[in-house]
């Protein structure tokens, strides 16, 4: 696998749906390590375990074939924009799922698509339609509904996940831009290595021993994490970005039956209802982006 092919909506999309759905698998198995892993350490200690992890993957798989090159870009200061971004949103999801149920977390942060589309506007200055400003309404409507009173998700935790949502939205409209000047290989190997670093010089100030019985979880935290973003890569030279799309949604589907099974969680009916206006919202945001020229 080369670390500088293009990527291209190719004619496989059996192959590319299928390769985003077991990312999704492997994003909400990463969320569900980390709900389990951050009830027990600080959340620092568990972050920086992801990136450890993850930075290190990726160094025995890239750096034997592509050598240092595949950290040399053309726009260090958005890469690190972008790696910074990466990191306030593991941060802060990690920190809402000690508070949140996983399902309801999961939907909440998927409303990046949707603040993707609101951002683009002042920021990418791009050129938005009446039916996607509808979508984005529609996403925070979800959100609202979601955190109906009286429910078990009206705490200011939901806040976590929602400042997720926004640091992920930052992340993609900054992937967007860089694509045209690195490789998805040198993006997400900066990332990786930028985030390690600062992890690594908060992280004695957090310290707490791992017992042995947890660091095969760790280990699987970031292992999750950099094989599910490498399949995402793959994917996307099978198939078309917005043909995927909309199959990004069984994470929140994963997510609930993860929650369900291991944490014993289930979403109240108007919960559900919330979590389907947030999907739905997603969805026709980017039916919307696929059908534009």
């Amino acid at each position: 696998m080369s670390s500088n092919q293009p990527l291209s909506g190719a004619n496989q999309p059996l192959r590319g749906i299928a390769l985003v759905v077991m990312a999704t698998f492997l994003f909400a198995s990463h969320d569900g390590l980390s709900k389990f892993l951050g009830g027990i350490y600080p959340i620092i200690m568990v972050v920086w375990a992801r990136y450890l992890v993850h930075t290190l993957l990726m160094a025995g798989i890239f750096l034997p074939k592509a050598g240092m090159a595949v950290l040399r870009t053309r726009r260090p200061l958005l890469q690190t924009l972008r790696a910074l971004s990466l990191l306030s949103t593991s941060l802060l999801f990690t920190a809402g799922l000690q508070y949140l149920p996983l399902a309801e977390a999961t939907a909440v942060n998927f409303l990046a698509p949707v603040l993707v589309t609101a951002l683009s506007v002042p920021l990418l200055g791009e050129r938005v339609t009446a039916g996607q400003w509808l979508a984005v309404v529609m996403g925070f409507s979800g959100v609202l509904v979601v955190v109906h009173p009286g429910g078990a998700m009206f705490t200011p935790a939901i806040l976590f996940p929602f400042g997720s949502a926004l640091g992920f939205c930052f992340y993609q409209l900054l992937t967007r831009k860089l694509a045209a000047h690195d490789s998805p290989t040198t993006s997400n190997f900066y990332a990786g290595l930028c985030n390690t670093l600062i992890m690594t010089a908060l992280v004695p100030f957090f310290w707490q021993t791992p017992q042995w019985s947890h660091v095969p979880f760790m280990l699987a935290l970031g292992g999750c994490g950099m094989t599910a973003h490498l399949l995402l890569t793959q994917a996307f030279r099978h198939a078309a970005p917005a043909l995927l799309a909309p199959f990004s949604y069984c994470q929140i589907v994963f997510a609930g039956l993860l929650g369900l099974l291991v944490f014993g969680q289930v979403p109240d009916r108007v919960s559900l209802v919330g979590i389907a206006i947030i999907c739905l919202s997603g969805l026709g945001a980017a039916w919307m982006q696929r059908a534009r020229p």
